[in-house]
């Protein structure tokens, strides 16, 4: 659960790192958005690292990837549609609906 909640976290600043300067940081300077961004993106590394040490033994690697793309959608999406005030359109959530899918089947079956 501690994997779980720390990603959750690390993804939270990975898409403001990523994507919050789209919204006010359009006049800045491209060097400075990057500075920002990565400064923010310490924070992450700094959740996410502990998070896969922990889940490691708990989960394959393949799981830990798949797991964490699944929490970025989430975190991204609800972003977008209250951050950057974008509409979550019918295509995106087919999208999100088969990454739900490619959940299941990582955690599902044993791998050989």
């Amino acid at each position: 659960m501690s994997t779980i909640v720390l990603l959750i976290f690390s993804n939270v600043f990975m898409t403001f790192a990523w994507y919050g300067h789209l919204k006010y940081g359009q006049h800045w300077p491209l060097w400075q958005a990057i500075l920002i961004s990565w400064a923010i993106a310490l924070l992450e590394y700094c959740l996410a690292v502990p998070a896969n040490r922990l889940g490691y033994g708990q989960f394959s690697g393949f799981q830990l990837k798949v797991l964490q793309e699944a929490i970025t959608l989430v975190i991204f999406v609800g972003f977008a549609a209250m951050f950057l005030k974008e509409k979550v359109a019918w295509n995106y959530l087919v999208a999100f609906a088969f990454l739900g899918v490619s959940v299941f089947f990582a955690f599902a079956f044993k791998a050989s």
